[in-house]
């Protein structure tokens, strides 16, 4: 069953050399958990294949047990600026679909599970 939601206007156009900019892997997230002095944070740890991360993300806010995603695959930007919180440095982002359109958020993940590292592109 699909959620309905109004439909945000299509964001202004980037050239192809914008967007190659992004570097956008598959990761396994090995480990979630609750960060210290936040409601609505977890730490991720996530693997990469060559390396491991450390991913903060907003998933208390948007799931009743975070750990559920533990052992999937999904979809981060790995090359954001590093980001502390709460003392805790975030070393990328993980993408999901539906939280900007109030839905409730589902991982961007590969159809079948390819080796983490994988760039998107």
């Amino acid at each position: 069953m699909t959620e309905n939601i109004e439909h945000a206007p299509v964001k202004a156009a980037v050239t192809i050399e914008d967007l190659e900019k992004l570097d956008i892997r598959v990761g396994t997230i090995l480990k979630v958990e609750d960060l210290p002095r936040s409601k609505t944070v977890s730490v991720l740890t996530v693997d990469f294949g060559d390396h491991q991360r450390t991913i903060l993300s907003s998933l208390r806010e948007e799931r009743e047990d975070p750990a559920e995603i533990e052992g999937k695959q999904a979809l981060f930007v790995l090359n954001l600026e590093p980001r502390k919180i709460s003392g805790v440095t975030s070393e990328g982002m993980l993408y999901d679909i539906g939280y900007a359109d109030g839905v409730k958020p589902a991982l961007a993940i590969p159809e079948r599970p390819v080796p983490n590292g994988c760039r998107l592109g």
